[in-house]
Formats: structure tokens, C-alpha cells, sequence
């Protein structure tokens, strides 16, 4: 069965999913996870350093408005 995007509904569990997991491990929110999911696509690694990074840049620019 295809989605109206073109993914498989199999493929879009599997998106959710990892999603899901991305958002828990990483702390950040689930359309943040989507987002990165999204862009980087299914690499465990890439997707846990690039939601570290967004983390990170998150509080410098909290700093920086706080200042």
C-alpha cells in the first residue's frame, strides 16, 4: 500500500518509529526528530550527532537571548 508521498505505509512505521525513539534518546521533540529523520534519513549515528548539535545550539542561542 503506498502513502500519498510515495513511501509505503511500512516505511512510514518504520519512520515513526525511529522518530519516536530519536525524540526520547536525543530529548528533543518528536517534529524535531521527524525533521531530522526527514533530512538525514535512517543513519543512527548522523541522526544522534546532528540532534546533539541542534541541542547544543539551542542553549548557546538561549544564552545569547537571555544576555
Amino acid at each position: 500500500m503506498q502513502h500519498r508521498d510515495g513511501l509505503l505505509v511500512a516505511d512510514l512505521a518504520t519512520f515513526d518509529l525511529l522518530a519516536g525513539r530519536l525524540s526520547r534518546e536525543a530529548n528533543i521533540s518528536e517534529e524535531q526528530a521527524h525533521d531530522l529523520v526527514g533530512r538525514f534519513g535512517t543513519d543512527w549515528e548522523v541522526l544522534l550527532n546532528e540532534a546533539h548539535f541542534m541541542k547544543e545550539l539551542e542553549g548557546r542561542l538561549g544564552e545569547v537571548k537571555e544576555q
